[in-house]
């Protein structure tokens, strides 16, 4: 079975069109391997969400190729993207998309409910990921009854409930407090090394560097090469837990 999960080569993204056309990507090569948690980091505007989307099937490049799991998405169309995704890919976002009304369960067994998984093993499955990310007492709780960061995870487990081979993260910290953040940061690295999937985090915060096994920056499209012992002086010193 081959480490590489996603793979993007010569990867460019347009934006908008005319006046307003903006060159989001340009030419990005960039593989993501089981077993590791790589960190996107760039400034404001530098196309690190554009490149987790495009990633993720949620954008098709304007030019270069996306390979997932030894499938190039190069000419597929939209149900076979959907699928794709459905199949291999996980999101997880800044703000946590839960259904009020649900309970954290129901809102992790929506996720199988879309891939026409139900009854008592969907159900048995999102307790089961509940219980992964550190909530298996609160599968009755609804969300209000929950803090940002047990809010996250329970969008953590939604994202993992279904087996996903990568799990893209966009700003999943930013919202919350230092200890809520080490957190949810801790829980994604044990998911990239416990469950051998890999996972991207999209951030500018630096509080997450030190959970990193890879770090990426990108600056006006293009991912910017760090000197020699940058990334392991940055990653200093190791986080605890």
């Amino acid at each position: 079975m081959s480490d590489c999960i996603i793979e993007a080569k010569s990867v460019t993204r347009k934006l908008g069109s005319g006046a307003r056309e903006v060159q989001a990507l340009r030419g990005i090569d960039l593989s993501l391997s089981r077993g590791e948690l790589t960190l996107l980091m760039g400034p404001s505007g530098s196309g690190k969400t554009t490149l987790l989307l495009v990633l993720g099937c949620m954008l098709t490049p304007t030019s270069g190729t996306v390979t997932v799991c030894g499938t190039s998405t190069t000419n597929l169309d939209k149900e076979a993207l959907a699928k794709l995704r459905r199949d291999h890919i996980g999101f997880v976002f800044q703000s946590y998309h839960l259904f009020p009304t649900l309970t954290a369960a129901q809102n992790v067994q929506l996720a199988l409910d879309i891939r026409g998984d139900h009854g008592g093993a969907a159900v048995k499955r999102s307790r089961e990921a509940l219980a992964m990310v550190g909530l298996g007492s609160k599968i009755r709780s609804l969300p209000n009854a929950l803090s940002g960061g047990e809010q996250q995870r329970v969008a953590i487990a939604r994202a993992i409930v279904a087996n996903p081979s990568v799990v893209l993260a966009d700003e999943p910290t930013a919202a919350l407090d230092g200890e809520n953040g080490r957190t949810i940061m801790r829980t994604l690295a044990d998911i990239a090394h416990q469950r051998e999937r890999a996972v991207l985090v999209v951030t500018h915060d630096p509080r997450v560097i030190p959970f990193a096994d890879r770090i990426i920056h990108i600056e006006d499209g293009l991912l910017v090469d760090q000197p020699a012992g940058e990334v392991e002086r940055l990653r200093l010193p190791k986080a605890a837990g």
